[in-house]
């Protein structure tokens, strides 16, 4: 039609997705250690639980129940169970792989504090934080290592209804410890006979931090020691070293390897199944409990406990507080001259599963490059002198 004019354009093409590798940092500093006259920080900002506690007391006062779902209301996860199965496999191998590493890795600890090396003879660092390190000049005092240097046992009572009632302090001795690991599978939907576990079908009710239903009854056992003691050789590190023979050269860096991939297993399922799971940690000290809340045992002797009349100050837990990564030294050359004191900003950190794993013939994985400082050449104490 004349007069009209009609313009066109060519559709853009959409962007097409380009994938990017993520690149990693190329050395990456260790958590600071926090201070033991402070109490942790929250690992959820505590204006969020604030919001949360208000929310949950004007629903009671409403009369209204408290919305749960699985398994804040005692029921398990489905999808869940699969995972505790593959953590709890992978907790068994990962002690059985460390227990036949170390007839070959040497490992050292300081008897007066916590400190772990993973070399041939440990290192001259003048730091040990124990009770008598005045009249050693802060040198640490190294002994023979164990499984327990490297995988710190972090044991947390068992219960058979984890809604249930509280653990006492008269009561504390009438319920097994187990690692905190493997309760958390048990709630998770691991069977262990020697354990059993409440299994609900009806789901548990709440009127605020009141338990009105807790879904249907059911005759408790007796919290008496049930368990055999032998049934905690398969996941405990107790007396691990001993249980196991020593393997050969040649099958060293398969078994490191293995234990490397379990370890990861346990890490990441740990992880997944605490975003569901509620595990609660001590403030102060490194007691943990696998639970919706805390137990009542006064066993805590850490800042200020006095006025605590020794009781816990529970909040939520985090991954590094149920499966601690224990950071250690990272040492190139096992075989070489002890670290240096003068070279120790030139040095790295590796997890010590991962630096036994390491010593032992298996790849370093990239998560743990940058924090080791693989890229860092480490210079002779003299010229480290003249460098600002």
């Amino acid at each position: 039609m004349p007069g009209v004019l009609v313009c066109s354009s060519r559709k853009p093409k959409s962007k097409e997705t380009v994938w990017k590798r993520k690149k990693l940092p190329q050395n990456e500093d260790l958590p600071p250690i926090l201070p033991k006259n402070k109490k942790k920080p929250y690992p959820i900002p505590f204006k969020d639980i604030q919001q949360a506690a208000r929310e949950d007391k004007k629903l009671a006062q409403m009369g209204i129940e408290k919305p749960l779902e699985p398994p804040k209301n005692g029921l398990l996860v489905p999808d869940l169970v699969p995972v505790a199965y593959e953590v709890f496999e992978a907790w068994k191998l990962l002690i059985k792989g460390l227990a036949q590493l170390l007839h070959h890795i040497p490992v050292h600890g300081c008897s007066e504090c916590s400190e772990v090396h993973v070399a041939q003879t440990g290192h001259n660092f003048r730091d040990c934080s124990g009770p008598n390190g005045r009249e050693r000049r802060s040198s640490h005092a190294w002994v023979k290592g164990s499984v327990n240097d490297i995988l710190v046992p972090i044991e947390s009572y068992h219960l058979f209804d984890p809604f249930g009632r509280r653990i006492k302090h008269d009561t504390r001795f009438e319920y097994d410890r187990i690692p905190a690991i493997v309760e958390l599978c048990i709630q998770a939907g691991v069977d262990i006979p020697e354990y059993p576990s409440r299994r609900r079908t009806n789901p548990i009710r709440m009127l605020g931090k009141r338990v009105i239903d807790r879904g249907g009854n059911l005759e408790e056992p007796k919290p008496w020691r049930f368990a055999d003691p032998s049934s905690l050789n398969d996941f405990d590190t107790y007396r691990a070293f001993e249980r196991f023979s020593r393997p050969s050269l040649s099958d060293l860096p398969k078994i490191a390897e293995e234990t490397m991939a379990a370890y990861e297993i346990v890490k990441k399922g740990v992880r997944k199944l605490m975003r569901k799971y509620t595990v609660k940690a001590c403030g102060y000290c490194t007691e943990v409990h696998v639970g919706p809340w805390g137990h009542n045992a006064k066993l805590c002797g850490e800042f200020k406990h006095q006025w605590r009349d020794g009781k816990h100050g529970w909040q939520d837990a985090t991954v590094d507080e149920v499966f601690p990564p224990n950071y250690v030294w990272h040492v190139r050359d096992p075989n070489g001259p002890p670290l240096a004191s003068a070279l120790r900003r030139y040095y790295g950190k590796a997890p010590a599963v991962v630096e036994v794993c390491v010593q032992a013939g298996a790849q370093i994985p990239d998560e743990y490059k940058p924090m080791m400082r693989l890229d860092i050449i480490i210079p002779d104490p003299e010229e480290a002198r003249m460098i600002a």
